[in-house]
């Protein structure tokens, strides 16, 4: 009895033992993970088919500003080209505006429960005030529903597949609001409101082969999926403010003094800033233009959006950018006279300058003529060709909200990814490429460890692989607001290091990256695209990297389990035990370290992990083994770094 008791005591044992391991192999390394196969629109090797299409929207806007009501007032001329395989009945446009309603979804979820995409206060949202339709060449004005954000507008006979073109004529009116969701707003200053106007006017919906029209509502965290066009486009607005926008200004000789010109000349043909209006000028009234208003003319080519600001109260400096194809464009910044502290705005055209000019030559060229960084209410956002930032940023907070903000012209304006589904898609790819951009930088002035501090810490480990920690594959108004800035910013930054230095090597990591940018340069990928793009590049199956990383919320924990030796000589060489106790999986280094001095560092592939939780594996001592240290480096985001190290008793 005694010994059968013993039986079953150890057999409890065993199974004990082998239940602390959550590890699944066949989990982790099912051969099964595309939904879908490749086709004639999306190759399985991640590039766009041979028949890859998607539509096009070109935009003619003419529009002024009312400073007494904070108004902006104008029409829209919208010519649409249906590149589908399909007949479109009707069309689904874009109202951002209405997110500023007090009845809208936003301010329903979003507002209720604060914090940086609250609204500010509440306005009546984007006011229609006609809409008109050309067709084969007949006029009409449609049948439209506006949903929230969103507005349907029928077409009497269906827009034609493949190349069918129809022009849609909107006027539109809406107020300014101080604090619109940290994306736009007004900014009182000492010398003027600052303007950021943004998501402004009507904009055509995406329809793609993913999910024909996408029409997710704006509600706040959810950033933007658009389509590519040229955008024309005109402000008018009283004498006394500057203006700037997404593009090239087409008459700056009409919007600005004289003086003024020969310095915006000068700045062209210049590395150092140079001072377009002073600080000291902007009381000026000589710094203006005389004549009561000015209509401010700008172009874009090939954008998905563009933005725009207007103060009185602008300084304004600029400097030229230089592109590695040898092409130059413009560094600009505009900001008010309280920014000017130390390693303040006056900074800014230099900072803006070094980031272009990096990401250009590390990435992909920089495609518009201008940069153009302004300083007011919003604390960090991205446009086209502009960005708007904290005006109280300075140091190293100026750097990073400026660089962030010009590294989305990569992540998404470049590659054109849907942000209102996929924010690691935009926000952390951004963020991974800004770590390169910042310790390039004036020979590292400001690298540092980062706002999250060391991501590999146990504390941020457990933050961000923690139970509470929502996942990289959920779209950003799922994700709770505090989770953000971990699920959308920092763990996808993490991922992308660790399959640049633990598993693919930077010369591999580089060239597949690389070459996803080239192929979804001014289209529109899905995770999928840019999973196969990596493999196929880098010539690695990652179904294990992403199902871990993306896809679920798996921890990472790799232990020590065992030591021992040839017919227990040491000399006769050691037999070590790994176990890998959570779901996720990754490389492995093995730091072995003997009583007489003497380390081997051991590099065992993802695949050691492939038939089970353990694995053993022999390394030739020649003495007893004193220490073994998995992650010697500290390179992976390990759970419980206390079961990585293995020390002789006594030693």
């Amino acid at each position: 009895m005694k010994k059968l008791m013993l039986s079953i005591l150890s057999l409890i044992m065993f199974f004990g033992l082998f239940a602390q391991s959550n590890y699944d192999n066949k989990e982790a390394f099912n051969p099964q993970f595309y939904p879908y196969p490749g086709n004639d629109y999306r190759s399985a090797s991640g590039e766009p088919g041979p028949k890859y299409w998607q539509n096009r929207a070109d935009y003619k806007i003419n529009c002024s500003l009312n400073t007494e009501s904070h108004k902006v007032s104008g029409s829209v001329e919208i010519n649409y080209t249906n590149n589908s395989p399909d007949n479109l009945k009707f069309l689904w446009l874009q109202l951002d505006q209405n997110i500023y309603k007090q009845d809208s979804r936003g301010s329903n979820t979003t507002t209720q429960t604060g914090g940086r995409w609250a609204n500010g206060g509440f306005t009546e949202g984007d006011i229609i005030k006609s809409i008109s339709v050309d067709y084969n060449g007949k006029s009409f004005t449609p049948k439209y529903t506006v949903s929230d954000t969103r507005m349907q507008v029928w077409m009497q006979e269906a827009l034609n597949a493949a190349g069918g073109k129809v022009k849609v004529s909107i006027q539109f009116e809406f107020t300014v609001p101080e604090y619109g969701t940290d994306r736009m707003g007004r900014l009182e200053t000492k010398n003027g409101i600052v303007y950021e106007v943004a998501q402004w006017f009507p904009r055509m919906a995406v329809y793609d082969d993913i999910q024909g029209w996408n029409t997710l509502p704006y509600i706040g965290a959810g950033e933007f999926y658009l389509e590519y066009g040229d955008i024309d486009f005109s402000i008018t607005a009283p004498s006394d403010l500057i203006v700037v926008g997404s593009g090239e200004l087409q008459n700056p000789q009409e919007c600005y003094t004289s003086e003024q010109m020969k310095r915006w000349n000068e700045a062209k043909n210049s590395d150092k800033t140079v001072a377009i209006r002073s600080a000291d000028e902007v009381r000026s009234t000589s710094s203006r233009p005389k004549q009561v208003s000015i209509t401010w003319k700008f172009k874009i080519q090939n954008t998905r959006d563009v933005a725009w600001a207007a103060s009185k109260a602008f300084v304004q400096d600029a400097a030229r950018i230089n592109l590695p194809s040898g092409k130059k464009c413009m560094a600009v910044s505009v900001y008010p006279v309280e920014s000017i502290v130390k390693d303040g705005w006056q900074r800014s055209t230099e900072f803006t300058k070094a980031s272009i000019e990096h990401y250009s030559n590390k990435w992909f060229e920089f495609p518009y003529p201008a940069a153009t960084n302004v300083a007011g209410i919003v604390g960090g956002m991205e446009y086209p060709g502009i960005v708007f930032c904290s005006s109280k940023s300075a140091g190293n907070g100026l750097w990073g909200v400026t660089d962030h903000e010009f590294g989305h012209t990569w992540f998404p304006m470049i590659v054109g990814s849907n942000e209102r589904k996929y924010a690691w898609m935009d926000e952390g790819f951004n963020t991974f490429i800004n770590g390169f951009s910042t310790d390039a930088f004036n020979k590292g002035e400001f690298k540092e460890a980062g706002f999250f501090g060391d991501p590999n810490s146990s504390f941020m480990v457990k933050y961000t692989f923690g139970d509470k920690m929502d996942g990289l594959f959920n779209t950003p108004d799922v994700i709770q607001q505090q989770n953000l800035g971990v699920a959308a910013y920092l763990k996808p930054s993490i991922m992308l290091n660790a399959l640049r230095n633990l598993v693919l090597g930077e010369e591999r990591f580089d060239a597949a990256f690389r070459e996803y940018i080239n192929r979804w340069a001014f289209k529109h990928p899905t995770p999928w695209d840019f999973f196969h793009t990596m493999e196929n590049v880098a010539g690695e199956d990652l179904s294990w990297f992403w199902r871990g990383w993306v896809l679920n919320t798996w921890k990472l924990d790799q232990s020590v389990n065992a030591v021992s030796y040839e017919k227990n000589k040491p000399e006769n060489g050691a037999n070590i035990t790994i176990e890998n106790l959570e779901k996720m999986v990754m490389p492995v280094t093995v730091l072995v370290k003997e009583t007489n001095g003497k380390e081997h560092t051991i590099n065992l592939p993802v695949e050691v992990w492939q038939r089970g939780a353990k694995w053993t594996f022999k390394v030739p001592t020649t003495s007893e083994i004193s220490d073994v240290i998995l992650d010697p480096d500290k390179k992976l985001p390990e759970w419980d770094r206390d079961n990585n190290k293995w020390k002789k008793k006594g030693f």
